[in-house]
């Protein structure tokens, strides 16, 4: 995934990038949020566009999440490196709520620049169409500095913004859509809700490919997959409160932040306590195997990891205490499932006639 962004701009693709975009004046790289591998395997009927692209299957980061994994897209670079290490996580005494760039405790959230320092699209001013709500927030701030943000509030007039874009012959758009991941979030992924969305995120890309001329690529690529665990998939987090200080991450990669020299004795009590539903990793466990990325993570960095992470591997999350806003979502992502990790690297190009 780290290397879908580098590879497009500089028209040196690897090897395991779809051919069909070899030539093409412009690219349009289309993410479209929590839309897993698994989802377009398991459901060709409503993605009759989008399952008969080619392409291939490629691996997102850890945490699967949308903060970690949309950064690591525009930058290149893995969480170890970039710092944004899940949905919330601990900085400046408090936890940083990324998506909402808001810091419990304190009256401000730090500047995105001292979070996450480094450049989008290699300091290219890469035109980005995204929903116009997002345009002055913190996390665009932190992971798509720099760029300029075209904002659109219907689907159409992110076909249109992409449009008119490749008519002036910008060389890459990004573009993003979180339909699928809304949905999934709040309906879950097992009813029509979630067919009747991904539905309208295929009839999306086929417009989208019919608005396009020959001359121009799209690539579509996603941040993460979904597991469906419904309301009773939540897991009590009651048995460890005396061992934790607070809490990071999202429910199905939850960070723990052991109290005063409790670290040891947390994670012997959390692979006690869920074992048998979660893979227990330790910070250094994290960072020395190199989920995060292959180069370790700078002391700041580190410091924002939990000294506990439940990676779930069953159907379940883990409530925090703190965030119990959470506990009504019945879908997530996160851990390092194939369902949550594959997401399709996939490609047509246009077929605008005139």
């Amino acid at each position: 995934m780290t290397q879908v962004v580098g590879g497009l701009l500089e028209r040196t693709a690897p090897a395991w990038m779809p051919e069909i975009i070899d030539g093409a004046r412009s690219i349009v790289l289309l993410v479209l949020d929590g839309l897993g591998w698994s989802a377009i395997e398991e459901h060709r009927d409503e993605l009759p566009m989008i399952s008969s692209l080619p392409g291939r299957a490629i691996t997102t980061v850890v945490p699967s999440t949308t903060g970690a994994a949309l950064t690591s897209i525009t930058t290149g670079l893995a969480p170890a490196q970039h710092g944004v290490v899940g949905y919330r996580m601990r900085i400046d005494g408090g936890i940083l709520n990324v998506l909402r760039w808001k810091l419990s405790g304190q009256p401000s959230a730090p500047p995105p620049v001292d979070v996450q320092p480094h450049q989008a699209f290699g300091g290219r001013p890469v035109p980005v169409v995204s929903r116009q709500e997002f345009t002055n927030g913190g996390f665009t701030g932190a992971h798509m500095r720099g760029a300029t943000i075209f904002g659109w509030r219907a689907a159409s007039t992110l076909i249109e913004h992409c449009r008119v874009l490749v008519e002036r012959r910008e060389p890459f758009i990004y573009a993003y859509y979180d339909g699928v991941d809304q949905v999934a979030h709040t309906q879950g992924i097992q009813d029509r809700y979630f067919e009747a969305e991904l539905g309208a995120t295929d009839n999306l890309v086929t417009q989208l490919v019919h608005e396009l001329p020959e001359s121009a690529a799209l690539v579509v690529t996603s941040d993460h997959g979904q597991v469906h665990f419904g309301p009773e998939g939540w897991r009590s987090l009651a048995g460890l409160a005396g061992l934790v200080e607070a809490y990071g991450g999202d429910g199905r990669f939850r960070a723990l932040y052991a109290a005063p020299g409790a670290g040891e004795e947390l994670a012997v009590a959390a692979r006690e306590q869920f074992d048998d539903v979660a893979w227990v990793f330790t910070r250094e466990q994290l960072c020395d195997e190199g989920w995060l990325g292959p180069a370790p993570p700078s002391r700041a960095v580190r410091r924002r990891i939990g000294d506990v992470v439940l990676a779930a591997r069953e159907p379940v999350a883990f409530v925090d205490p703190t965030h119990q806003r959470e506990v009504s979502m019945v879908a997530g992502h996160g851990s390092v499932t194939p369902d949550e990790m594959l997401v399709p690297l996939l490609a047509a190009r246009g077929r605008a006639q005139g």
